[in-house]
Order: structure tokens, then sequence, then C-alpha cells
């Protein structure tokens, strides 16, 4: 057995491509899931020697999520010495304050997205492994809005809650895995620009993101990644069911 194969999810841009980047440069294997192939980070898997495989999926949409799963489970290498899945793939969602939140199929998707997606490849992964002699881990992305409340972001919150409840729940469940959910911070990504385009009416919190940005407070994507992946590679990683990387990248 040998090397790792990293799974990494909403891998076209922002941090999740910073993520496969990273990985394409150590991994053995690289398994790219989002909707859009990013071009960077199969020339870095080539360079390196690393095999990339990528799938065209839509993480919002059930069927698509089982096809992703299917696909990527029903023909992984067992030989390797590490697994790793890193569930990045997340959305806003709808920003409205509960006297205009009603669209219904936008919540839907959210929760697709930002916990169903992440459950079921989890899933199949740990099912996947449960048998092997190698180390097993897993990351989802959370946020601090999972864990403090945001007037306006009542799906974004929730979904994020659920996705640290979640974690907590597979980490009992699962002993030869090792699971975290992990706050990046604040990061300059399109869904900062997304928060920046909305309205203080639903989001009464805007003029401070647009502070954060004006005043270079928002860390690349590159650097999170970075942080994230020794991170991953330490003696802190999973020590706590909800952590936080800025805890560990000042």
């Amino acid at each position: 057995m040998s090397g790792t194969i990293a799974i990494v999810t909403g891998a076209s841009r922002g941090l999740g491509a910073a993520l496969a980047r990273k990985l394409a440069g150590s991994a053995r294997q690289l398994i790219t899931v989002s909707r859009n192939s990013d071009a960077q980070t199969q020339r870095l898997a080539q360079a390196s020697g690393c095999t990339h495989v990528h799938y065209a999926h839509d993480l919002s949409d059930m069927q698509h999520i089982e096809a992703a799963a299917l696909g990527i489970f029903a023909q992984l290498d067992q030989t390797a010495s590490q697994y790793l899945l890193i569930n990045n793939a997340g959305s806003l969602g709808p920003v409205a304050q509960y006297d205009t939140l009603k669209d219904a199929d936008a919540i839907s998707r959210t929760f697709n997205l930002n916990v169903t997606s992440a459950m079921l490849l989890t899933t199949a992964l740990l099912r996947a492994t449960k048998t092997l002699a190698a180390d097993v881990r897993v990351v989802n992305i959370s946020s601090g809005a999972g864990r403090s409340p945001t007037a306006g972001w009542g799906v974004y919150c929730a979904s994020k809650a659920a996705l640290d409840m979640y974690t907590r729940v597979a980490s009992l469940e699962a002993p030869h895995a090792r699971l975290v959910s992990l706050a990046p911070g604040v990061i300059d990504t399109h869904m900062q620009e997304t928060i920046r385009s909305g309205n203080i009416d639903d989001f009464p919190d805007l003029a401070r993101f647009t502070t954060l940005n004006e005043t270079g407070a928002l860390r690349s994507p590159e650097a999170v990644a970075e942080a994230i992946v020794r991170y991953i590679n330490s003696e802190h990683f999973a020590s706590k069911a909800l952590d936080d990387i800025r805890q560990y990248s000042q």
C-alpha cells in the first residue's frame, strides 16, 4: 500500500480549486467533483505523476449526488495507504429573513449541496474503507455561520450547523476514520462577492463584509488551502470534531 487517494468536491474555483491544486502535487490519485473541471489542476497532476479523475456533477441535485457516489466508490482503488475526502462544495443559498424566505426549491438545493452531498459521499467512503488497513480522513468544510446566528442567513447557518452535527455523529459511528468539521474563516472567493452584492434589508451585516474586503482582511484561497493541508497532515487533525483553521494558521 502506498500513497494518498484524495477526493475534493467543489473543486473548480475558490477554496476547492486551491485545495485540489495543492493535493495534485502530493497525492497518488486526485478525484475532483464539480460542475466544471479545472485545467490548472489537471496540468499540475500530470506534472507530478498524480492520476487525476474528474466527475462533472451538480451536487445540488440529488440524482447527481447519487451518481457521483456510485461512480467514485464503485471503482475505488483499495490499495492506498490513505484516503482523504474533503467535502468543500457549498453555497450561501437564498439570503432572506423569515418574512421573505419562501423559495422552497432554492432552500432544498442549498441543503443538498451543503449537507446531503457531504453525508452521502462520506457514507460511501466510510463503507468502502471499513475493512481496509488504511488511514481514513474526512474534512467537512463548515463555517462560523453554523456556530453563530446571522440575520438573513437562516438557510446557510442552518445547513452548516447540520453539517457540524452530522460530523459529530459520524465520528461516533465510524471508529475506523477520523472526521472534522472545519471552519476556514473569511476567504476572498466568489461567495464573498455574492455577499457584498446583497441587500442590507435582507442582510443587515452587509457593511462588515464590505469593510473586510476594503481593508484586505480576506485571506486568499491559496493561503487557506495550504493551512488546511498542513493541518490534515498534523497531529492536531480531528483532535476536535468541530474546529477552525484559524487556530493553526496564524
